[in-house]
């Protein structure tokens, strides 16, 4: 597939057709160059499973039973998941599963847990991207890409709000707050980095159930490229607010600023610009 620019004045489509959605796969990607098929994402449910082709007759019976219910979930749909189904599919008696996961809760439960080590597993991490605002939204499109591509999946995975947050998922918002401390100390970050976070996750997820929700003639890839381009518009500013990165040019940028602060007494502000002084000429 060809590269697709992130261009937010000349990108007008996502590089995802409108044909997208439960019933189908695709082939298209929003980001460049990641397959993202629904045979590519059916490949990243095995690696992160650590199961390999041919091999589902040795896998642990807990691990069966969580790819069968997986398996399931994605070509017939939740109500499909039944232990009786799962038995079935998995090779082992219903009583087996009620031992492993208490009840089909529990078991849906496992199978989100699936799904949030199965997108971990997509994530590649670059410690040091050329390009700090490229590197968050080529992070917001796989997040996007994984959900069209794993509709039934995605979906459980977020159905419950109040369900703990698994292993996985912690893994995976590690990644994230990676790339936002990287952006607060380039100074490009322009909200805290909690409600970074928040907004990141809250416009992937949106943007993924609202493209589901709607019937296919009505999905418009401008819809995807909007709110991803919403979203790096609120979390980081046009230029970067530190001319130097690190903490030594964050302390300069920060002393600069500071005769146009209201917030500290005269005596907090003397303190500080002390405490600044020595962190700038560190660099």
């Amino acid at each position: 597939m060809a590269p697709r620019s992130h261009d937010s004045d000349s990108d007008t489509g996502t590089g995802i057709g409108p044909g997208v959605g439960p019933d189908t796969e695709t082939d298209t990607d929003i980001d460049t160059g990641r397959d993202r098929s629904g045979v590519g994402a059916a490949a990243d449910i095995r690696a992160a499973a650590g199961i390999a082709a041919g091999a589902d007759a040795h896998a642990q019976p807990r691990q069966r039973i969580i790819e069968a219910a997986a398996g399931l979930l994605a070509r017939e749909g939740r109500d499909a998941v039944t232990t009786r189904a799962v038995a079935v599919a998995a090779g082992v008696q219903p009583p087996a599963i009620y031992r492993m996961f208490g009840d089909k809760g529990g078991l849906l439960d496992a199978v989100a847990e699936y799904g949030f080590a199965t997108f971990l597993a997509t994530k590649h991490v670059d410690p040091d991207p050329p390009d700090l605002i490229e590197d968050l939204r080529g992070g917001w499109d796989l997040a996007v890409e994984f959900g069209l591509a794993n509709p039934a999946l995605f979906t459980l995975m977020y159905s419950e709000p109040t369900r703990p947050a698994s292993a996985a998922f912690r893994a995976g918002l590690e990644v994230l707050m990676g790339r936002i401390r990287r952006l607060a100390a380039g100074g490009w970050l322009r909200v805290d980095e909690e409600l970074a976070a928040m907004l990141i996750h809250a416009t992937a997820r949106g943007a993924v159930l609202t493209w589901l929700s709607l019937p296919e003639d009505r999905r418009n890839p401008a819809l995807l490229t909007t709110l991803r381009e919403s979203m790096v518009a609120a979390v980081t500013n046009r230029e970067p607010a530190v001319r130097d990165a690190g903490p030594a040019g964050a302390a300069r940028a920060l002393r600069a600023a500071l005769p146009e602060q209201t917030v500290l007494s005269g005596a907090e502000q003397h303190l500080l610009r002390e405490w600044l002084g020595r962190v700038a000429s560190d660099g």
